[in-house]
C-alpha cells in the first residue's frame, strides 16, 4: 500500500474532514446547552429558544457530520484501494458535490438560527419550517449523490481497467454504503420537493402527515446503516491491519455488506408501529425484515473476534482468552474503533428492544429512544470515526503520529466514555420512567413523576459537559496532528488471510444485489403507501409552535 497520497486528492478529503469537525464543534455546543436546559441547570436568553438547539444539535450531528466525514473517509479509501488516485471526473464530482453540500448546510444552519426552522432533525410535520429550511435540506441531499455517482463512477472504470479481477474489499464496501444512501434518500426527496416546499411556500394548503413521516423513515432507518457502515468497513478493512493480522473472510465481509443493503432499507415502518394510519400486517411485515439485519450484524461480529483471535494465536498466544493480551490497547488507532465495537453490544440490543412492537410501545417517544441512538451514532460510529483520524490525518499530510498525540488520543476516548456512559445510562433509565424525549425542562406543576426524573436529568448534563470536553480535545488533537513531524505514514488497508476460502464471483453482481434490494423494497411499502394517497382525509396545515 502506498505511503504517499495524492495531494489534490488529499485536498478534497481533507476538505470534508474539516468540514465535519467544523459541524462537530457547533453541534457539540448546541447540545451541551441543550442538555444543561434539560436538567434545569442554565435558562436560556430569551431570542435562543431549546428546540432551536435541539434542531442544531441533531442536523450538525446526524446528518452533517457524518456525511462529510462518511464521504471523505470513502473518497480516501477509493482513492488508495483503487489506482492510488482519483480520476479526474470522480475528483470534479466530489468537489461539485461539497460545495453544494456546503451551500445547503449553510443556509440550514442561518434558518435554524433565526428561529425559522425548530423542527428537529426529522423535521415532522404538521410543524413548518422556513421553506428554505427544506431547499438547504434538499442541496445537501444533491451535493451527496453527486459524490456518490462519483465513487460509482471511479469503481467502474477500475472494473473495467481489470476485467477479471476481484475488486478491492474497499472500493466494495464503498459502493455499497453509497448505494445504500442514494437509494434511502430518494424518500426523504420525494417528502421534502414534493411535498414539504409546496407546502411551506403555501402553494398548496395541507399535507398528508403520516406520508410526510413514513417517506422520512423510508430513509431515516437507512441512515443508521449509512453511519454504520463505514465504521465496519474500518472494523473488517482498516483494524486488521493495525493489529498487526489479517482479514479473516473477504467474502464473508461482502456477504454482510450485501444483506445489509437488502434489510436495512424496507424497514421505516417500525419507527411507525405507534402511528394509526398503518395497517398492523405492513408494520409486522417491517419490523421482520428489521430482525433480519442481526444476521449481517452477528457475521461481523464472528469475524471481528476471530481475526483478534487468530492474529493472538500467530503470536503465541494461549488459553481461552491469551489473544486479548497482545492486542494493541495503547494504540488509539485500534483502542477507540475498539472501543466503539463494545459499546454496539448494548447499543444493539436496545435496538432490538425498539423494533419490537410490544416493547416499544412502553419506550417510544421516551428518553430511552434518545439514549439509544446516542450509543449507536454517537458512541459506536463517532469513537470509530475518532480513531480513524489519528491515521488519516497522518496518511493525507505526509505526518506522523506521535506518542504525545496518541496518549491525548487514548485520554479523549476514555472521556467520551465515560461521559456517554453517565449521559446515555440516565437516558435509558429515566425514559423506563416515562421521561418524554423532544421536550425542555418542565415540572409538569410539580407532580411526583416528573420530581422523580431531575436527578436523571442533572446527571445527563453533566454527562453533556463531560462529552463537549471530549470535542474540543478531539479537535486540539485534529490541529495538532496537522502540525506533527514529517514523515511517512501507510494507509492501512488488511490483506486477506491466506487460508480463507476464495470469494465468488457471483459476489459482484450487482444487477442481482440492486433487482433484490428493489423488490424488497416494493413488497414492504407499495400497498401502504398507496394506502396512503388513496387516503381521504383532508390533510393537515402547517404549524409553527415555538
Amino acid at each position: 500500500m502506498n505511503t504517499t497520497f495524492d495531494r489534490k486528492d488529499g485536498r478534497l478529503v481533507l476538505a470534508h474532514i474539516f468540514f465535519a469537525f467544523g459541524a462537530l464543534l457547533i453541534g457539540g455546543i448546541a447540545g451541551m446547552l441543550q442538555g444543561m436546559v434539560k436538567g434545569g441547570t442554565i435558562t436560556l436568553p430569551a431570542n435562543i429558544g431549546y428546540y432551536e438547539l435541539l434542531t442544531a444539535h441533531g442536523v450538525l450531528m446526524a446528518l452533517i457530520f457524518t456525511t462529510y466525514f462518511i464521504i471523505g473517509f470513502l473518497y480516501s479509501g477509493v482513492s488508495q484501494s483503487m489506482g492510488g488516485s482519483l480520476l479526474p471526473l470522480t475528483k470534479r464530482l466530489g468537489w461539485i458535490g461539497y460545495i453544494l453540500m456546503s451551500i445547503g448546510t449553510l443556509i440550514g444552519v442561518v434558518v435554524i438560527l433565526l428561529g425559522k426552522a425548530s423542527v428537529l432533525y426529522t423535521f415532522y410535520a404538521p410543524m413548518k419550517a422556513s421553506p428554505y429550511f427544506y431547499i438547504a435540506l434538499a442541496l445537501v441531499v444533491i451535493g451527496s449523490w453527486l459524490s456518490g455517482f462519483g465513487i460509482f463512477y471511479h469503481y467502474a472504470k477500475w472494473r473495467k481497467s481489470n476485467k477479471g479481477k476481484l475488486s478491492p474489499l474497499f472500493g466494495f464496501m464503498s459502493v455499497i454504503t453509497m448505494l445504500l444512501w442514494q437509494i434511502a434518500t430518494i424518500g426523504v426527496a420525494l417528502e421534502v420537493v414534493v411535498q414539504l416546499i409546496p407546502w411551506s411556500f403555501g402553494w398548496v394548503d395541507t399535507i398528508n402527515v403520516v406520508l410526510s413521516r413514513t417517506l422520512f423513515w423510508f430513509f431515516g432507518h437507512p441512515l443508521v446503516y449509512f453511519w454504520l457502515l463505514p465504521a465496519y468497513m474500518c472494523w473488517y478493512v482498516i483494524i486488521p491491519k493495525i493489529i498487526g493480522g489479517k482479514i479473516f473472510s473477504d467474502s464473508l465481509a461482502r456477504m454482510s455488506f450485501i444483506l445489509f443493503l437488502f434489510f436495512s432499507i424496507p424497514v421505516g415502518l417500525h419507527h411507525q408501529l405507534m402511528e394509526p394510519g398503518v395497517n398492523h400486517f405492513w408494520k409486522y411485515l417491517q419490523v421482520t425484515l428489521t430482525f433480519m439485519v442481526v444476521i449481517p450484524s452477528l457475521m461481523t461480529a464472528f469475524s471481528l473476534f476471530a481475526t483478534f483471535e487468530l492474529n493472538g494465536r500467530s503470536k503465541g498466544a494461549k488459553g481461552l482468552f491469551g489473544w486479548v493480551k497482545v492486542l494493541p490497547w495503547g494504540d488509539v488507532r485500534f483502542f477507540a474503533p475498539f472501543m466503539g465495537m463494545l459499546i454496539f453490544i448494548p447499543a444493539g440490543a436496545g435496538g432490538l428492544i425498539n423494533a419490537s412492537n410490544q416493547m416499544n410501545a412502553v419506550v417510544h417517544n421516551t428518553l430511552w429512544v434518545t439514549g439509544h441512538f446516542h450509543l449507536t451514532v454517537a458512541t459506536s460510529v463517532a469513537l470509530t470515526f475518532f480513531g480513524i483520524i489519528y491515521w488519516l490525518i497522518p496518511v493525507i499530510t505526509g505526518r506522523v503520529l506521535t506518542p504525545r498525540m496518541n496518549r491525548l488520543g487514548i485520554i479523549q476516548t476514555l472521556i467520551w466514555c465515560i461521559g456517554m456512559f453517565i449521559m446515555s445510562g440516565s437516558m435509558h433509565t429515566v425514559g423506563l420512567l416515562g421521561s418524554p424525549r423532544r421536550t425542555a425542562y418542565n415540572t409538569y406543576d410539580d407532580h411526583p413523576d416528573a420530581i422523580l426524573w431531575m436527578p436523571y436529568h442533572v446527571a445527563m448534563a453533566v454527562g453533556g459537559i463531560i462529552l463537549f470536553i471530549g470535542v474540543l480535545l478531539i479537535i486540539y488533537n485534529l490541529i495538532s496532528m496537522m502540525r506533527a513531524p514529517k514523515g511517512n505514514t501507510e494507509y492501512p488497508i488488511g490483506e486477506v488471510a491466506e487460508e480463507a476460502a476464495p470469494t465468488p464471483r457471483y459476489m459482484e453482481n450487482w444487477k442481482l444485489w440492486i433487482t433484490i434490494t428493489v423488490i424488497l423494497i416494493l413488497v414492504a411499502y407499495t400497498i401502504p403507501i398507496l394506502d396512503m394517497l388513496n387516503n381521504s382525509t383532508p390533510g393537515s396545515p402547517g404549524y409553527v409552535t415555538w
